[in-house]
């Protein structure tokens, strides 16, 4: 069931919201992630949203149990995978939750025309700029505080993420409630739930993005590999 949710209470501001921040941070550093998620949803309200790449549903999932109807928000930058857009239809359809899908400014094909046909090769940081940064900030403009799937043990980048910090560059409060699970934390989660994942986890796609920057992982590889492989390229913008 999809639900619409309104934004009418007085908004704080970026002192009080980089307060809240810091202090959850600490107080909810050892907290179960539904206790995270709680504190958040109680906190913001509707101007409280889960973000998903849709490789899996499991932090949706977990929002819906404790904000039934939360906005999830979806990039699609055009280059998915199909079965990511599956995912993500899927999703909309059988959870309670209200998919947000959000778009860049320009179609691949205006893209092309103005920068030239696959600038996810010549220049992959400024792709991502046009078709996840730059979407995303507009996107979160009427939340305070936007939730993550980022988990600790997925990259040495990710190694210091906190449960709920301050996002300095779009003035929010960004939460990840499963930043201190592992692998088989998710596994377990998703095996006990029923949660949708995106069936290319299971053909080798560990870390899953646009189709043209994504490869299948080797065995002993690290889990994001397979994103931008071949490049220093490590993040798309989104959380760094």
């Amino acid at each position: 069931m999809n639900t619409t949710r309104t934004r009418s209470t007085p908004r704080p501001d970026a002192d009080e919201l980089r307060r809240l921040a810091e202090e959850a941070g600490r107080e909810l550093e050892e907290a179960p992630a539904l206790e995270i998620l709680r504190w958040a949803a109680d906190t913001f309200g509707p101007r409280f949203c889960v973000t998903s790449s849709m490789e899996d549903a499991v932090v949706a999932h977990l929002a819906s149990r404790v904000a039934p109807g939360i906005d999830v928000v979806f990039l699609d930058t055009g280059y998915h995978f199909p079965e990511t857009i599956g995912t993500r239809d899927a999703v909309a359809a059988v959870m309670d939750v209200n998919v947000v899908t959000l778009t860049p400014r320009q179609t691949v094909a205006e893209q092309d025309a103005e920068y030239g046909p696959r600038l996810h090769d010549r220049d992959p940081d400024l792709c991502c700029a046009l078709r996840k940064v730059g979407p995303l900030r507009e996107g979160l403009e009427g939340y305070d505080a936007w939730a993550t799937g980022l988990r600790r043990d997925e990259s040495p980048t990710r190694a210091g993420t906190p449960v709920v910090g301050w996002d300095e560059k779009r003035g929010k409060v960004k939460v990840s409630p499963i930043a201190r699970w592992t692998q088989d934390d998710v596994d377990g989660y998703i095996a006990e739930h029923g949660v949708l994942t995106n069936p290319l986890l299971m053909d080798g796609y560990p870390s899953i993005g646009c189709a043209p920057c994504t490869r299948r992982v080797l065995e002993g590889e690290d889990a994001r590999a397979g994103r931008w492989a071949g490049r220093s390229k490590t993040e798309c913008g989104l959380h760094g």
